[in-house]
Formats: C-alpha cells, sequence, structure tokens
C-alpha cells in the first residue's frame, strides 16, 4: 500500500488511478456504472450472458424483478447498446435478447465481480455484522 498526493489516501500498488475532477461528466466509470450498477441490470446481464434468452427466462433468472421493471431494464440496457432484442417472425412472435459484442467485453468483467462477490459475500456480511455490533455498543 501506499499513499498518493500526500493526503492520506490509500492506493494499492498496482491499482488504476481515476484522473480528472469527481464526477460523472468527468468520469466515463461513473457514468457506465450508473446505468451498468443499476439493481436490476447485472442480473440481466449475466442471465443474458449465459446465451439468448427470452423475456420469461430473465425474469424467472432474476429472481424478484417484476415484469414492469424488467421491461424498463431491458429497453435501457439496448437503448445503452448492451443488449440485441430479435424478433421472430412467427406466431405468437418470439423475442429473445442477446448481449451485444460491447456486452461480451463488459461480461468478463461482471463474471469476475460475480466471482469475487461469491469468494468474499461472507467476509462481507461478516464486517458488517461486527462494525454494526460495535456501533450498538457505542450508542448510550
Amino acid at each position: 500500500m501506499r499513499t498518493r498526493g500526500g493526503g492520506g489516501t490509500v492506493v494499492p500498488r498496482g491499482a488504476v488511478e481515476v484522473t480528472g475532477r469527481p464526477g460523472a461528466e468527468a468520469c466515463p466509470v461513473m457514468e457506465v456504472l450508473h446505468h451498468v450498477a443499476g439493481k436490476w441490470s447485472i442480473g440481466i446481464l449475466v442471465a443474458a450472458g449465459r446465451g439468448p434468452a427470452r423475456f420469461t427466462e430473465l425474469e424467472r433468472a432474476v429472481t424478484g424483478i417484476s415484469r414492469r421493471v424488467l421491461t424498463l431494464n431491458l429497453r435501457r440496457l439496448e437503448r445503452d447498446g448492451l443488449l440485441d432484442r430479435t424478433v421472430y417472425p412467427t406466431v405468437p412472435p418470439r423475442v429473445e435478447y442477446s448481449l451485444t459484442p460491447l456486452a461480451e467485453e463488459l461480461h468478463v468483467v461482471l463474471s469476475g465481480l460475480v466471482g469475487w462477490a461469491e469468494r468474499h459475500g461472507t467476509a462481507v456480511a461478516a464486517a458488517r455484522a461486527d462494525h454494526d455490533a460495535a456501533a450498538a455498543v457505542r450508542r448510550p
């Protein structure tokens, strides 16, 4: 670990330093995360990353999402260039959602994040519980 800028900020060795002013207009990471890291977006992208999926398959894969919220998120992800929506000329119409090449690249990053969460989720929950317990003891 080392500090940069003399301000006491600790940055691990080999970390990528984000430059520029804070704020979405200055940092492309914040803009992307605003769209991609929404409550439901990651689950939808991970599910679609398994291969083309129909609406009901995505609905089943993303636990707790309502049909309306899924529809809104699918439209937003399609607008952002992360999902392709393919309508097949059948009766009834069949619609499938799949990752775009742009999202395929993002899927690699999301898979790493999912793996990290699976490996460290218990430790994060334990740290949270320890912190909450210590805070409860400090309160009068």
